[in-house]
């Protein structure tokens, strides 16, 4: 029990450390309200889910053996993280409360799959993981039910963490959805995306 609390403890500390998975659901939150930002946060959190599956795979060990997969998942992953930047950065302000204006509304499904896919190309969910699991899961005789166990208890922190950082930026999305506030969002949020993604180009294992 105090194994579990510990690794609850480590996955919390986490999910709230600043990532792409932090600003995607905050540009969501702002942009699209909750019904996208549910949707986006089930991608993140099933994104965990399938990283912790695939980490106890034998595609996790290549991962971690293999250089040049593990450089090919890293650029991957790189690309994708300056798209979603770059596209951000270029979507106009919208404003709250504009009388007359329209929103393009963008499906739950679509920032589901958006979300899941930032998870599983970033190398760095893969190591932790790989690096986290094994500490934690010393059973061998209940192997399955403790990586269940960890597995989901991530992905509920997860959902929970970026639930939480949702309802702090809706709180304020009056002012940063405004002309102004907008153009910073996006270009705070891409830029930071951009960023990332120049990290995770040059990261090593």
């Amino acid at each position: 029990m105090e194994l579990y609390l510990f690794f609850l403890l480590v996955a919390t500390a986490t999910a709230f450390s600043p990532g792409p998975g932090v600003v995607m659901t905050l540009s969501n939150a702002l942009r699209g309200g909750w019904r996208e930002t549910a949707g986006g946060i089930l991608g993140i959190a099933a994104g965990a889910l399938l990283v912790a599956v695939l980490s106890a795979t034998g595609l996790g060990v290549l991962l971690m053996t293999s250089a040049a997969a593990f450089t090919v998942l890293k650029v991957i992953g790189a690309i994708y993280l300056c798209y979603l930047g770059i596209k951000l950065w270029r979507s106009p302000s919208l404003p709250v409360r504009v009388e007359g204006a329209e929103r393009t509304v963008v499906r739950p499904g679509r920032r589901f799959v958006e979300a899941m896919m930032l998870q599983v190309t970033n190398p760095k969910v893969l190591l932790f993981f790989l690096s986290v699991f094994p500490q934690f899961i010393n059973d061998r005789s209940a192997y399955l039910e403790r990586f269940l166990l960890l597995s989901l208890t991530y992905a509920l922190v997860v959902m929970v963490v970026h639930t939480v950082y949702a309802g702090f930026a809706m709180r304020a999305r009056h002012w940063l959805l405004s002309e102004r506030g907008g153009r910073l969002v996006n270009r705070t949020a891409g830029g930071l995306l951009v960023f990332f993604g120049g990290v995770l180009a040059t990261a090593h294992r």
